[in-house]
């Protein structure tokens, strides 16, 4: 019997790495479709080639700085991962690895969300190593690897902070220096929406996003004994379905039309808002972290929008101030016999747990929210320096990163028949 309890334990871990690496596709038509058409291809490419190169990284040092024998601020073991020994009453080592690994690719997509539209190909290279050997595992040894947070009794499920809130975080570092798209704002102050080309892809994208998040929360119990997984899926489902009415409905009220990108983002507001609480609230709870979610998502979304922070895909506020939110919610939330009972942290302020969680989850979030931007900015400068520039030039930006970067279209066909267009206009103009 516990052989299989152990097998069983161990596949639904590896279906749940599998499901958080498809997140990877989904990240792709969210991002290829919320941007514009020159420059499809080179959103997809750049994805998978910077999820290889974060596999290795992680592989070579993450892993071991999460979880290697170490301190309270890094791991200092296990580098060049290659435990291939049996379970001994849990998951193998391997399993573990390849679930640890997919957490990071996502945090890295993230990351690259502040990049988008007009960063060189060799700057999504270079950060691809930092970003996966020096940012996100620190944060994640301090919460997950039994570091200093994690000695302070951080709640974090499955990665409001460690995944979401450092990915954007370093999205920030890098919208801030890039500067905003050509053509975003005008010279008084006004911007132009610089639409996404398919919303269909995107939507299609946050599907899968919200699929696979049944792996990344409801794996991260890292066994199916108690059927708890269940109860972690529950909340997910429930947080992202109130994230995307309430998003919606504050988007109608505010504009008279159900924006559709804005419905999205707060589907996934509510997926973000859950990730952290997911395993220790009950679902009422989750209702009610999703709703906020929703809601907090439009008013960020304008709000950089007014500081002039160009972010094609709200990468900042869906996975940086949702983050913060869902972090931030264990401290309000936590049902005693999900916290204090199981020795992780303490009870929510609404079950009699005072303020001493929503201390320990405020403190989470500002330190590791200021050590991912603070250390990807000046990574980021650096690279700015050193390299020339990290963005590509005014006329590669206006021809699109498919052609300038790669020589080739995503869309060829289509590309074609718009020079053309655009060459036949010009030879009118000529004559005329």
């Amino acid at each position: 019997m516990e052989a299989v309890q152990v097998l069983m334990d161990n596949l639904w871990v590896a279906i749940g790495a599998i499901l958080v690496f498809f997140m990877i596709g989904g990240f792709i038509l969210l991002e290829a479709g919320s941007t514009r058409m020159k420059n499809a291809g080179h959103v997809a490419g750049k994805t998978i080639f910077t999820a290889g190169i974060g596999t290795l990284v992680f592989w070579a040092v993450g892993y071991g700085f999460i979880y290697g024998d170490g301190n309270a601020f890094i791991g200092l073991s296990n580098f060049f991962y290659g435990d291939a020994s049996a379970a001994d009453g849990g998951l193998t080592p391997a399993v573990d690895f390849s679930f640890q690994v997919m957490f990071a690719l996502v945090s890295l997509t993230i990351a690259f969300g502040g990049f988008a539209e007009r960063a060189k190909l060799s700057v999504y290279v270079i950060f691809a190593v930092l970003f996966s050997a020096f940012i996100y595992p620190v944060v994640a040894h301090w919460i997950w690897g039994g570091g200093w947070l994690a000695e302070h009794g951080k709640q974090d499920f499955a990665g409001s902070t460690v995944v979401h809130l450092t990915g954007a975080m370093a999205a920030l570092a890098a919208t801030m220096i890039l500067k905003p798209r050509i053509g975003k704002y005008n010279k008084d102050g006004s911007s132009n929406v610089l639409a996404g080309h398919n919303q269909v892809y995107t939507t299609l994208g946050v599907l899968i996003l919200w699929v696979g998040w049944f792996g990344f929360n409801g794996a991260s119990t890292f066994g199916v004994a108690d059927g708890f997984l269940g109860f972690v899926i529950l909340n997910t489902q429930l947080a992202a379905a109130a994230g995307a009415v309430a998003a919606m409905f504050t988007a109608w009220a505010k504009t008279g039309k159900a924006d559709v990108p804005t419905t999205l983002n707060g589907a996934l507001a509510g997926l973000v808002a859950i990730t952290a609480s997911c395993g220790f609230v009950a679902p009422w709870a989750a209702v009610v972290i999703g709703l906020i979610g929703g809601i907090m998502v439009v008013f960020s979304m304008q709000l950089f929008e007014k500081l002039k922070i160009d972010d094609p895909i709200a990468a900042l506020s869906v996975h940086g101030t949702v983050g913060v939110w869902g972090t931030l919610s264990n401290g309000l939330f936590a049902l005693p016999a999900l916290s204090t009972d199981i020795d992780w942290g303490q009870a929510g302020l609404f079950y009699g747990g005072g303020f001493t969680q929503l201390g320990v989850q405020a403190l989470g979030v500002a330190a590791s929210g200021i050590y991912a931007f603070v250390v990807a900015f000046i990574i980021l400068k650096i690279m700015d320096k050193v390299m020339g520039g990290l963005r590509v030039t005014e006329e590669e930006e206006i021809m699109g990163l498919d052609i300038s970067e790669h020589g080739s279209y995503g869309y060829p066909e289509q590309m074609a028949l718009e020079e053309a267009k655009l060459t036949t206009a010009a030879t009118k103009e000529k004559f005329s």
